[in-house]
C-alpha cells in the first residue's frame, strides 16, 4: 500500500488558498456580511453560492451559516486567493452583521427544542427501594472536554480533473470533470457523499484520496468532511486548485472535542449497606447541531449501567444542543464518560462501607454473565479475572490495605478544625493511594447512518500469486496491513510481501475507521475472503475475486433491554463480544505542590485473539497516556462559549520523561475473534486514577480533569470522608 502523505505536503500548481470568515457571536440571526472590495484574483463564497444542499451528510449542520449563527467561530463565508497573508487582511476587514440572542453554554439551562435525544430505562421498582432505604449515597460526576492535537491541523486540497467518471461515461453538464479531494479522514465515503450533495453532483464525480491521518483518536470521522466541502466549493467555483488548511489555533479552538457530560448517580442502601436501588441521570453537551447524538448518548448510558447487578434502577439521559462548537468522539462515543461516573461512584460506596473496592466489585458481578439491562453479551464477563490480574500485577491488595491504614491514622490525628496544608508539609508526609476500575468497549457503532451500515471489502488473487485487498478503510499506521498480510500468508500460503492494500476511488465502502472496526470487523471479513479464495483457487482460474460484506445485525434480546432511539435500528453485533480491561493506578501526592505523581499503571486486558502483541501493547500504552491526560493534565474548558487564545498558548503535551510506567497483561483464551482494545484505557484508567488520588487525599473527588486547585482545597481544610 502506497503510504499517503500529509495534506500540508500537497501543492498542486496554480493553487489558491482558502480562509474562513467566522461568526463572532455564539447565537444570533445573521443579517448581512460586509466585505471589502476584492481584486479579481480573490473570491468570496457564502451560503447563497452553494449549488446543492447546505448540509453535511447525515446531519443538520450547515456547510456555511445561513440565517442562524449557533456558535462562536461558525463558518459564515470563505475567502479564496493566491496570497494567504492578503486573505487574512481581507478576513479581518469583513464584518458579520447579526442580531444577537441569548446563548446557552451549559446543559443546566437548555433552550426550548435543545434536547436532541432522550433515553429512559426502568428495572424493578426504584421508587419503592428508595422509600425503604436506610441511607442514600449520591454523587454528581462531570467529565470535561479533550483536545485531539493532531499531527497536522485539519485541512483539504481540492482540484478539478478531466477524466471519466469511472464507468466510461461522461457527464455533458460537467464536461467529464471529476473533483479530486485530498484530506486526512477516517471515513472517505462520508467526505465523498458530503461533497457530492453540496456541489449537486453524482458521487461518481467526486474522488477522495485519503491523506495520512496520523494519531486521530476518532476525531477525523466527520469534521474533515466539513473542511473538504469548503475546499471543494472553492475549487468548483474558481475552477482552480484550492488548499484549505486550518491554522493550528483555528483547529484547537473550533474543531470538535470529546464532549462533556454531567452524570448524577444515587444509590439506596439497606441496613447492611447493600445497594437496593439506583437512579442515574445523564446529560451530555454536544454543542451546536449535535452530530451522532443518539450514538453518543446511548454509549454514555451503557457505560453508566456498568457490569454489576442493579435490581431496581431508573435511568434518564438527554443529549443537549448548546452554543459551543460541535462536539464529537475521542477514542469512543461516550462509554468512557459513563464508566467514569459509575466506577467512581461504586468506589465511593465501597469506601463508605470500609470495604476494599476491588472485592466489593467482585461480589456484585452477575452469576451467569448476563446483565438485566444493556448489552446481551454472548460470553460471561471476565471481570473477576481481570480485577485479580490487575491487582496481582500492581500488588493492589497489600497497597490498598496499607494506604487505608495510613488514611485512617491521619483521620485519628486530625486537630480540631481539620489538618491544614502546613501541618502535612511540616510532617513531611507523602500521601499515597491506589485505585482500581473496570470497563469494556464494543467493536463498532450502535447505529448505522444514512448509508444503512452496509460495508464491504474485496480481495483478488492475481495470476502472479499476489493478493490485492481493496478497502476504503484508513488507519493511523499500516499495522493492520501487516496483520492482514500475515493472515493471508497463513491461509493462502503466499508471501506476505505479495499482499497489497488498495485504497482508491474504486475500493468498496468499508465504513468509518473507528471503534476498533479495522482490527475486529474488517479483519474477520479479510479472513472469510481468504478462506473463500482457498476453496476456489484449485478449481477456478486466476484471478479470483471475493467480496465480503457486513451488515447491521438485529437482536430481539438487545432491543428488549435497550430499544433503539428515534425508531432507528440498533446494530447488536459490535457489543455482543466486547473487549474488557481492568486498571490499577497508584499515585503519590506531595502536600506542598499538590501535584499527583503516577507511580504506575497496571492493566489486565481481554482482547480476544491478539493478532499482533506488539501493536496491541503500543496501542494500549498510547491510549493510557491520553486517558491520563484527560483525567488530570488537559485543563481546557469553554469560557463564554469559546476556547481562549491563552488556553491555546498554554496547552502542552506530556514529554517522554513524564509518561509513567504502564504494565499490560493479556488474558489469553481460545477465542478466534479479535476484540477492540484501543478505547479500553479511557473506560477504566481515569476512574482508577481519581480513586487513587481520593484515597491519598481522603476526599471523594468526582470530576475530571482533576485540577490542582481541587486537590489543594481538599488538603487545606480536611474533613473526614462521609461527614
Amino acid at each position: 500500500m502506497d503510504k499517503p502523505c500529509f495534506v500540508e505536503d500537497i501543492y498542486p500548481p496554480h493553487t489558491l488558498y482558502g480562509i474562513t470568515v467566522r461568526s463572532p457571536l455564539a447565537r444570533g440571526r445573521l443579517q448581512s456580511l460586509e466585505c471589502p472590495k476584492l481584486p479579481g484574483s480573490y473570491s468570496l463564497i457564502t451560503a447563497a453560492d452553494i449549488p446543492g444542499k447546505n448540509r453535511l451528510e447525515d446531519s443538520d449542520m450547515p456547510i456555511l451559516a445561513g440565517e442562524r449563527l449557533s456558535y462562536i467561530g461558525e463558518p459564515v463565508a470563505l475567502l479564496f486567493g493566491p496570497d494567504r497573508n492578503m486573505l487574512e487582511e481581507y478576513a479581518e476587514q469583513c464584518k458579520v452583521i447579526a442580531e444577537e440572542e441569548t446563548p446557552v453554554f451549559t446543559v443546566h439551562a437548555p433552550a426550548d427544542g435543545a434536547v436532541l435525544a432522550r433515553r429512559e430505562i426502568r428495572a424493578g421498582d426504584p421508587e419503592a427501594a428508595f422509600a425503604r432505604a436506610a441511607g442514600i449515597v449520591r454523587g454528581d460526576y462531570s467529565t470535561g472536554i479533550q483536545e485531539h492535537w493532531y499531527a497536522e491541523p485539519v485541512g483539504a486540497v481540492a482540484w478539478l480533473e478531466q477524466e471519466d467518471a469511472g464507468d466510461g461515461k461522461r457527464d455533458r453538464k460537467n464536461s467529464g470533470k471529476t473533483l479530486v479531494v485530498h484530506t486526512a479522514t477516517q471515513w472517505p465515503f462520508h467526505v465523498r457523499r458530503s461533497v457530492a450533495q453540496v456541489l449537486k453532483l453524482e458521487n461518481a464525480y467526486v474522488r477522495v484520496e485519503p491523506a495520512l491521518v496520523g494519531l486521530h483518536m476518532d476525531g477525523k470521522i466527520w469534521y474533515p468532511s466539513l473542511i473538504a466541502c469548503h475546499a471543494a466549493l472553492g475549487s468548483w467555483i474558481t475552477k482552480k486548485p484550492v488548499r484549505f488548511i486550518l491554522t493550528r489555533e483555528e483547529d484547537f479552538r473550533y474543531s470538535p472535542k470529546r464532549n462533556g457530560a454531567e452524570i448524577s448517580v444515587s444509590s439506596a442502601l439497606d441496613g447492611q449497606g447493600e445497594i437496593i436501588g439506583t437512579e442515574i441521570h445523564i446529560t451530555v453537551n454536544l454543542g451546536a447541531y449535535g452530530i451522532h447524538s443518539a450514538e453518543i448518548l446511548d454509549q454514555t448510558c451503557l457505560g453508566s449501567l456498568g457490569v454489576y447487578r442493579f435490581d431496581n434502577l431508573k435511568l434518564s439521559g438527554a443529549a443537549v444542543r448548546t452554543n459551543i462548537p460541535p462536539q464529537g468522539p475521542f477514542s469512543g462515543f461516550g462509554l468512557a464518560q459513563g464508566f467514569f461516573a459509575l466506577e467512581r461512584h461504586l468506589s465511593h460506596v465501597a469506601d463508605l462501607r470500609k470495604q476494599d473496592p476491588a472485592e466489593w466489585r467482585k461480589n456484585r458481578f452477575p452469576g451467569n454473565g448476563s446483565l438485566p439491562l444493556g448489552p446481551a453479551f454472548r460470553e460471561a464477563a471476565p471481570g473477576e479475572q481481570l480485577l485479580d490480574t490487575a491487582a496481582a500485577m500492581s500488588d493492589y491488595y497489600r497497597k490498598w490495605a496499607s494506604y487505608e491504614l495510613l488514611r485512617q491514622s491521619r483521620r485519628g490525628r486530625l486537630p480540631r478544625g481539620g489538618l491544614s496544608r502546613n501541618n502535612w508539609a511540616e510532617k513531611g508526609e507523602t500521601l499515597r493511594g491506589i485505585g482500581i476500575a473496570l470497563g469494556y468497549q464494543g467493536n463498532g457503532l450502535l447505529y448505522p447512518g444514512a448509508d444503512k451500515g452496509n460495508y464491504a471489502i474485496e480481495l483478488t488473487l492475481e495470476k502472479d500469486g499476489s493478493l490485492e485487498i481493496a478497502t476504503s478503510m484508513v488507519g493511523s499506521g499500516n499495522d493492520y496491513g501487516r496483520v492482514w498480510a500475515v493472515m493471508a500468508q497463513e491461509i493462502l500460503s503466499i508471501d506476505a510481501g505479495a499482499v497489497r492494500i488498495i485504497n482508491n476511488a474504486a475500493s468498496p465502502d468499508s465504513g468509518p475507521a473507528c471503534a476498533s472496526r479495522n482490527i475486529s470487523v474488517l479483519t474477520r471479513l479479510v479472513e472469510q475472503a481468504c478462506l473463500a479464495i482457498r476453496k476456489q483457487r484449485f478449481r477456478d482460474p486466476l484471478p479470483i475475486t471475493v467480496r465480503k460484506t457486513v451488515r447491521p445485525q438485529k437482536s430481539p434480546q438487545w432491543e428488549q433491554r435497550f430499544p433503539p432511539l428515534k425508531g432507528a435500528a440498533l446494530d447488536a453485533a459490535g457489543f455482543s463480544r466486547p473487549g474488557w480491561a481492568s486498571a490499577a493506578v497508584e499515585v503519590e501526592v506531595d502536600p506542598v505542590e499538590y501535584i499527583p505523581r503516577i507511580r504506575g499503571v497496571w492493566m489486565g486486558v481481554d482482547g480476544g485473539k491478539i493478532l499482533s502483541e506488539n501493536r496491541a501493547r503500543r496501542s494500549l500504552k498510547i491510549s493510557t497516556v491520553q486517558a491520563l491526560g484527560w483525567a488530570f493534565r488537559e485543563q481546557i474548558a469553554y469560557i463564554d462559549g469559546a476556547l481562549t487564545h491563552a488556553q491555546f498558548s498554554n496547552y502542552d503535551i506530556p514529554s517522554p520523561g513524564e509518561i509513567p510506567p504502564v504494565h499490560i497483561d493479556f488474558i489469553w483464551n481460545d477465542t478466534n475473534e479479535p476484540k477492540g482494545i484501543g478505547e479500553l484505557p479511557f473506560c477504566c484508567v481515569p476512574a482508577a486514577y481519581v480513586h487513587a488520588v481520593s484515597q491519598a487525599m481522603d476526599h471523594h473527588f468526582q470530576s475530571i480533569p482533576l485540577r490542582r486547585e481541587d486537590i489543594w482545597e481538599a488538603g487545606k481544610l480536611k474533613k473526614p470522608e462521609g461527614q
